[in-house]
C-alpha cells in the first residue's frame, strides 16, 4: 500500500537529521513502501496507521549526507 498523504502535509514534513530534506513517498527499490524517503541523506522513514515516525532510529537505510562534512 502507497503513503497517502496530503501535498500541504508532505510540504511541511522534512527528515530530522541535520541535512534534511524535502520527504517524497516510498523507498527507493519500493515505491509502494509505507515509508516517506528523504531526498537529501536517502533514509526511510515509516508510516505507521496513516502516521510519519520521523525519529532517527526508526529509519531504514541512508544515512551518509552527500558532500555534507561535519567539522
Amino acid at each position: 500500500m502507497a503513503v497517502d498523504l496530503e501535498a500541504q502535509l508532505l510540504e511541511l514534513l522534512a527528515c530530522p537529521c541535520e541535512q534534511h530534506g524535502e520527504l517524497r513517498p516510498g523507498l527507493a527499490d519500493d515505491a509502494q513502501a509505507d515509508y516517506l524517503t528523504c531526498t537529501s541523506c536517502g533514509r526511510g522513514f515509516p508510516v505507521k496507521d496513516g502516521i510519519p515516525v520521523l525519529l532517527l532510529e526508526e529509519a531504514v537505510g541512508g544515512g551518509t549526507p552527500g558532500g555534507a562534512g561535519e567539522g
